[in-house]
């Protein structure tokens, strides 16, 4: 790993490939659940608690490799080692900033793609902020993300794997990973099913044992599986990407918004807390002569006044190829402060990792923009 300073870092040194055709995606234990594992073991004649030892070694004891388990004997090591990886995702690159406190790793997955993932260390808790989809299909005007559009969904294992590989990388700091926000790359509504899975398997009380209130799904505003996660048995928490009060300015950012628009979306969050009795998150990047006006300000106010919800405004990552900037520290306290004058809980979060690209994006943008259309790999 290495560590950045201040200043915004220069340009990984890249070293260019040809993009190789398409493989097929390979799949390894993070795609399985307990009963998914118990039932594989079953058919290679292996009793069913070798899988739940094996999935305290993945998820409890953050095992890097089947030589780890030593509860195993060796030769069903080697075995499950020839037959079932149980990561298919390869490290390419850690970045850190903020001191050590903010760690942005480059994934690539088997089939040659790249993600990307946030651990977030702060005093009172460790976050992971989780890639669900290669790229992306929902095009916000200000991401990076969306830039070369959508490739493919991850698996719930690639997910998971992320999750994994934060986790181990916060026990090495000597910290316990406690939450996980779907805030990296993708929709994760367009991916329901496998990012379903995903909760699934991390949620499992004989694995990392992740509580489901410490889970947030983000989405830029699907709303018929906004009601379908409303009626999940798991609590997890939604934040919705709202970034507007009204369907003219969405429109722009947001292109969802000419599919599901603001008042349907409205309606939908509000049948999701009738349904949970939990509170929804509304995001807010705030952009500099864009949606942080004054008035912006009042009606995001007018449109949230009575809902059961909590305003994040956060301030815009700038993104170098877009023409976004964020607002001043003066315009932005002015903005938060008019939607706390009406009432309405907000809280202002500045994006960690600047220097390093951290929003979701960026570095897999940057990197393969520079590799000018072919397959990058990033020198370490």
């Amino acid at each position: 790993m290495e560590r950045v300073a201040q200043a915004r870092p220069e340009t990984p040194t890249i070293v260019l490939a040809r993009r190789r055709p398409r493989a097929e995606r390979p799949s390894g234990l993070h795609d399985l659940t307990l009963p998914e594992l118990e039932a594989r073991l079953l058919d290679r004649g292996l009793p069913a608690y070798r899988a739940r030892q094996i999935w305290g070694w993945v998820y409890r004891q953050l095992a890097p490799d089947y030589a780890a388990m030593t509860t195993l004997p060796a030769a069903l090591r080697a075995d499950l080692a020839a037959a079932l990886p149980i990561s298919t995702l390869e490290t390419v690159r850690v970045l850190a900033a903020d001191d050590g406190e903010t760690l942005k790793t480059l994934f690539r997955t088997g089939d040659g793609e790249l993600v990307e993932t946030v651990l977030m260390l702060y005093p009172d808790r460790a976050t992971v902020c989780v890639s669900c989809q290669v790229g992306c299909a929902v095009g916000c005007a200000f991401c990076a993300t969306g830039l070369g559009g959508l490739t493919r969904n991850l698996s719930a294992g690639e997910m998971v794997a992320q999750v994994v590989g934060a986790a181990r990388q916060a026990k090495e700091r000597g910290r316990a990973l406690t939450n996980l926000v779907m805030m990296g790359m993708g929709e994760p509504l367009h991916n329901y099913a496998e990012t379903m899975k995903m909760v699934a398997i991390l949620h499992d009380p004989a694995g990392m044992n992740l509580g489901a209130r410490r889970i947030t799904i983000s989405t830029s505003g699907v709303v018929p599986k906004i009601d379908a996660l409303a009626a999940e048995p798991w609590p997890v928490n939604l934040a919705v990407s709202l970034h507007a009060p009204n369907d003219a300015l969405r429109d722009q950012l947001v292109p969802l918004n000419r599919r599901y628009p603001v008042a349907d979306l409205m309606a939908a969050c509000r049948r999701y807390i009738e349904r949970t009795g939990r509170r929804v998150s509304f995001e807010y990047a705030l952009m500099r002569g864009i949606n942080d006006a004054e008035a912006t300000a009042r009606e995001l106010a007018a449109l949230l006044r009575g809902e059961l919800c909590h305003v994040n405004v956060i301030p815009l990552n700038p993104v170098d190829v877009l023409p976004y900037e964020r607002p001043d520290a003066a315009g932005i306290e002015r903005f938060a402060a008019i939607l706390r004058d009406a009432g309405i809980p907000t809280t202002v979060r500045y994006s960690r990792g600047l220097e390093i690209d951290a929003a979701c994006g960026q570095l897999r943008a940057k990197a393969e923009r520079l590799a000018g259309g072919v397959a990058p790999a990033l020198a370490g």
